[in-house]
């Protein structure tokens, strides 16, 4: 099966691929999911993410914000030595700081989906080359984010979760995927 240029033959990434990563996503959890595994994956690989994901799920409460906004310094100490997640306590405090900034929103759902209106935006590249890491809309995301307390929110990550939650369809013209993604 013809796959986007980044997807290996890694079973995981594959039905990540195949199955994810472009499709339109406006449930509250599986969006702060993603929001705090893209800022997990920030100077790493995705596939180095998704690895840890189920782990995350299991020490991170689910991806509950309402317990991940209340988790105390010495939770995140105890989880620095968890060697099955990314071990940083910039990204770990960030993830405490990003679920007290989004339960602070009255519709976060609506908040990110509100940056390509609500729609989501089909690409048609055919090329690797065509495909950018940032364009203004994720740049817009990323400074109303932060002024709403977000952290770990640049506008690579921004366009990263915007490609991952089918706000954008990034699927390149030669994958399999692109024709079911395209067609909304």
């Amino acid at each position: 099966m013809p796959r986007c240029f980044w997807c290996t033959d890694d079973p995981l990434y594959s039905a990540y691929h195949d199955h994810e990563w472009g499709v339109p996503l406006r449930d509250a959890q599986g969006l702060f999911e993603l929001l705090l595994l893209e800022g997990f994956q920030a100077g790493l690989s995705w596939i180095t993410v998704l690895k840890k994901r189920e782990r995350y799920r299991q020490v991170l409460f689910g991806f509950d914000p309402q317990r991940l906004a209340q988790m105390s310094d010495e939770e995140i100490e105890d989880l620095l030595q968890d060697p099955g997640i990314i071990r940083n306590r910039l990204k770990l405090k960030a993830a405490r700081q990003n679920a007290q900034a989004w339960l602070q929103q009255d519709d976060p759902v609506a908040l990110l989906w509100s940056f390509v209106d609500g729609v989501p935006l089909i690409n048609h590249f055919n090329e690797r080359s065509q495909v950018p890491a940032i364009t203004p809309q994720a740049e817009a995301m990323s400074k109303a984010l932060k002024k709403a307390g977000f952290t770990f929110v640049g506008p690579t990550i921004c366009y990263a979760l915007m490609q991952a939650s089918g706000m954008v369809m990034d699927h390149t013209t030669d994958c399999d995927r692109y024709l079911p993604c395209s067609a909304g």
